[in-house]
């Protein structure tokens, strides 16, 4: 009680009385330090994404920062979170990023905001909501009006939310980033200043920044502001790069240092050695320069919410929904000996007196065997009322954010012939009269099936799932999803299509039989019972391909071909006595599953 009650005091001191107005700081650049109230300061930061982490867990995590040494914690903010639909905007749950800051102040930990709007970050669009597709002639990352008068709202209310906690406001919030590596999208410096006046008018008038790779930093900086380097550690080089894009000054500021990678569809499972870069991060920060982990913590990106890869020489690469991204902390929050080990270096770092307060202990895990799925319902008897139109409508057209389509229509029978599907995105299950006959993916390409059609009337359906937009390079304004062109049979063209919308953003409201349902894509739910929640993790590797809730939350997609083989369930969604799973299959579905106390990350099928 006596070492809390201490700690409470630090906090006040710090960050001034709860429930009084807060002390404003100064932060401010100096020729080659951070100033913080005229001092200079390093910022050791991590990087934490607010909506992979439950709400719940944020301040457990930020406690986790704390102890590996971090003074500050840096985060995207995602428009199509917080803008779903146009003009709707959700600030709440999960989403509530300025709690999230309040949060890290609370522990003793600065932010930094990376708003941008565009974000990168293997999320879904890059971050941008997918109805800016819908507004004709709108181009994102540039000075088209649409695209501008969009941005301009949407920073705005950012603006209400957080332009109050910037520390020269007397909040935590050091500064704040203006787009996103865009010198590896273009070099137009007036559109770079356009985001630098919205955000400014958005009220974010504290120190603003831009970030780039070191073959991007000459165009992707802004004359004036502050040029972080992402990707590079040799100190020489760092200093280098910044001071000549920074009328030859710091400070140096490397915003997203690298020491782990993501991992895709159908992919190894992607590690780095901690000893690779604790000797990296020694010289940094003995050079002086501020750094922050991308990521420190990755959690989990749930719902349909991943991005995906794409260029004119690699294929389709739609990321998986585990980021444990090889972290220093893992998905569940817990340490790692890639943590114990940078932990170690920064100890050597810390101002005189300072010590690191002791790392949490793990957190409990369980394992749950033979949960019974004994409730179904094949998804042809549950599907909404249709969309009807001559050809098929895209994803965007049926105003469908996320999840899947059916597309259905009927053929004459008692042939053979070639299924074409122009431009299929992202994933199909072809169904003839009810009964799966093939499946097309994007990742390989594949856009054709062969059919044998029974005799009469035929009844096609093609259930087509968003895979994730592409969230990197210049196809962000190619990334409408559906079946985006036409469909042949035989060479001709396809017409009469009903569409039935499947976002699956929640799954209550369906009627199951206790019946056996034989139905391929079906969807299933079972009940367990718990004594007491601990973290565990769903064995999806002896299913196919689908999506999966645990008490109506979701815990993202899973799909055999690895490598992520478990689906992470937060304690915090569990509870005593009696929990709810519901398994969206498309493939291959089972009656009962475990769930593990470890997680499989690194399994191909």
């Amino acid at each position: 009680m006596r070492f809390f009650f201490i700690l409470q005091i630090a906090g006040l001191l710090l960050f001034g009385q709860a429930g009084k107005a807060q002390p404003k700081h100064q932060f401010a650049l100096g020729g080659s330090d951070f100033l913080l109230d005229g001092k200079p300061f390093q910022m050791i930061s991590g990087e934490m994404h607010y909506p992979r982490v439950p709400r719940e867990a944020w301040r457990a995590r930020m406690k986790m920062a704390k102890a590996m040494g971090l003074n500050t914690i840096g985060t995207y903010v995602f428009w199509n979170l917080h803008e779903p639909q146009k003009g709707k905007f959700d600030f709440s749950g999960n989403n509530d990023v300025a709690e999230f800051v309040k949060i890290a102040r609370e522990e003793g930990l600065w932010v930094i905001l990376r708003p941008s709007p565009y974000v990168c970050a293997e999320w879904e669009f890059g971050g941008y909501p997918y109805w800016l597709q819908n507004e004709k002639g709108l181009v994102v990352r540039s000075k088209e009006a649409k695209y501008l008068k969009e941005y301009e709202t949407y920073i705005k209310e950012v603006g209400k939310q957080l332009a109050p906690l910037q520390v020269n406001h007397g909040g935590n919030i050091l500064m704040v980033q203006i787009e996103n590596e865009y010198g590896s999208y273009g070099n137009d410096k007036e559109y770079l200043a356009v985001n630098q006046r919205l955000f400014k008018e958005a009220g974010f008038d504290g120190l603003l920044y831009t970030c780039d790779p070191p073959e991007a930093i000459e165009n992707g900086h802004l004359p004036g502001l502050l040029s972080a380097i992402n990707g590079i550690d040799n100190p020489a080089k760092v200093k280098k790069l910044i001071s000549e894009n920074h009328d030859g000054k710091g400070p140096f500021y490397i915003a997203e240092w690298y020491p782990a990678w993501f991992d895709w569809w159908g992919t190894k499972h992607h590690t780095v050695p901690a000893e690779s870069y604790t000797g990296r991060l020694d010289s940094v920060l003995s050079a002086g320069i501020s750094i922050n982990m991308y990521m420190f913590h990755g959690g989990t990106t749930r719902g349909f919410m991943n991005g995906a890869n794409y260029n004119d020489t690699h294929p389709f690469e739609p990321q998986i929904s585990s980021y444990d991204y090889d972290a220093p902390l893992d998905e569940a929050g817990n340490a790692t000996p890639k943590f114990m080990l940078f932990r170690s270096v920064i100890a050597k770092h810390l101002p005189a007196g300072q010590t690191l307060p002791a790392v949490p202990v793990a957190k409990p895990s369980m394992a749950v065997p033979g949960i019974k799925l004994n409730q179904s319902v094949g998804l042809l008897n549950i599907l909404p009322k249709p969309v009807l139109n001559k050809t098929p409508l895209t994803f965007e057209d049926l105003n469908q954010d996320y999840g899947f389509v059916l597309y259905r229509s009927t053929l004459t029978g008692g042939r053979e012939g070639l299924l074409k599907l122009n431009e299929l995105r992202d994933y199909a299950v072809i169904m003839v009269n009810g009964k799966r006959v093939g499946v097309l993916d994007r990742r390989h390409n594949q856009d054709s099936l062969r059919l044998v059609l029974p005799s009469g009337r035929v009844k096609l359906d093609i259930l087509v799932e968003n895979l994730g937009r592409i969230n990197f390079g210049p196809y962000l304004l190619h990334n409408k999803k559906g079946i985006t062109q036409r469909v042949l049979f035989n060479g001709k063209e396809v017409y009469n299509w009903a569409m039935y919308s499947l976002p699956f953003s929640k799954v209550s409201g369906i009627t199951y039989t206790a019946k056996k349902v034989d139905d391929i894509p079906v969807v299933r739910k079972g009940i367990f019972n718990l004594k007491a929640a601990a973290d565990t993790y769903l064995d999806m590797s002896h299913w196919g391909k689908g999506v999966a809730w645990v008490n109506g939350h979701s815990l993202g997609r899973y799909w055999s071909v690895g490598p992520q083989q478990t689906l992470y369930v937060p304690a915090e969604w569990l509870k005593t006595g009696s929990n709810e799973i519901v398994v969206f299959e498309l493939l291959k579905p089972q009656k009962t599953m475990d769930a593990l106390d470890k997680p499989i990350l690194d399994q191909l099928q």
